[in-house]
């Protein structure tokens, strides 16, 4: 069901902002409309052939390193002045993500380069330092930003995050405000979340313990690989020990990168506070029936009083999901809306 009170947000109907972008129609395949199912699914069905990469390591001023995927998509041919758009992907994901890859073809498809970052520890190789990523940390965007900028002069560009990379962009677009507008033309932000502390309570309930195991485990492993560095520094057993997402929080994302605690560091970086400060026309997806993050978290006031933004709420997708169509012709929404957006702003 569509939400009566905000009906531009409902369904897959836009108001007239976003230079009066409509979305498509978007209904689940038969048979896959359950959310965990699209969201699960939504992974075999992206599609990576044809798709390699380009890679260059930034330094940091800290000592550490980012990872860079320029993707190259067989059968398009990009001119050097090719309109670019960054992808940030989500909790321990990475830029060579089924979705990512999908993504990059649904740009080249629009003649757009697409641009990953691999956020600190997620390039395939453990960080230099004791710092890690999180759903806050905008200054690396900035610094990979700033690279563009030096290395695509006078190229038009976007970005496009997915899910935590979501709620990323949408932190790096407000926090800067009018500042970007010269620097990016348009964004698109995916299953992003806009409470933090809605998402994790959420991820605490029924079959969501999967996914939180899944995360859990990939995150200790890397504070494993870094115990040197990390004991000094934090209670490394208790992070080691840590069952749910917030007590991994509490244990080593707020101590190492500056917060108080888990709830300071969920006040201080939740993408809800920096929506009105978005000046870049956004694009933002969400669907209802998202199994990781609870619909009770969107904001649907400063989304609708913001005329950058335009947010389109499906009644179901799940999450980074959105597969609709017939076998064997199926089709993945969400990245196609997201490129064509982007595609209208870059040229």
């Amino acid at each position: 069901m569509t939400d009566s009170s905000f009906p531009w947000l409902g369904g897959n109907q836009t108001q007239p902002r976003g230079g009066g972008f409509q979305t498509e129609p978007f209904a689940p395949a038969a048979g896959l409309a359950n959310p965990h199912v699209q969201t699960l699914a939504a992974i075999p069905l992206a599609r990576g052939r044809g798709v390699r990469f380009q890679r260059t390591r930034l330094d940091t001023p800290d000592g550490d390193f980012l990872d860079i995927d320029v993707a190259t998509v067989a059968g398009a041919d990009l001119p050097a002045d090719a309109p670019l758009a960054l992808l940030l992907h989500g909790l321990e994901g990475s830029a060579r993500r089924p979705y990512a890859l999908e993504m990059y073809r649904q740009l080249a498809r629009r003649g757009i380069r697409g641009v990953g970052m691999n956020f600190r520890s997620c390039s395939g190789e453990i960080n230099r330092t004791a710092r890690s990523y999180h759903a806050g940390a905008t200054e690396d965007v900035a610094l990979v930003h700033a690279w563009l900028d030096q290395r695509f002069p006078g190229v038009a560009k976007g970005m496009v995050g997915f899910s935590l990379g979501g709620n990323m962009l949408l932190k790096y677009l407000g926090e800067r405000g009018g500042e970007l507008a010269i620097r990016l033309r348009a964004a698109a932000a995916v299953s992003p979340p806009f409470d933090l502390t809605v998402g994790h309570e959420t991820l605490n309930q029924g079959l969501n313990r999967r996914y939180m195991a899944s995360f859990l485990g990939s995150i200790q492993a890397k504070l494993r690989a870094k115990a040197e560095l990390l004991r000094p520094l934090i209670d490394l057993e208790a992070a080691l020990a840590a069952q749910t997402l917030r007590e991994l929080d509490e244990a080593m994302t707020a101590p190492v990168h500056g917060f108080a605690d888990a709830e300071d560091y969920y006040a201080r970086v939740s993408a809800r506070r920096y929506l009105p400060g978005i000046q870049v026309p956004t694009l933002v997806l969400r669907a209802q029936d998202d199994p990781l993050i609870s619909p009770e978290d969107i904001p649907h006031e400063l989304l609708r009083l913001n005329g950058a933004l335009l947010a389109v709420i499906t009644p179901n997708g799940g999450h980074v999901g959105w597969i609709q169509g017939r076998p064997p012709a199926y089709r993945l929404w969400a990245q196609r809306q997201a490129a064509a957006f982007l595609a209208q702003y870059l040229g």
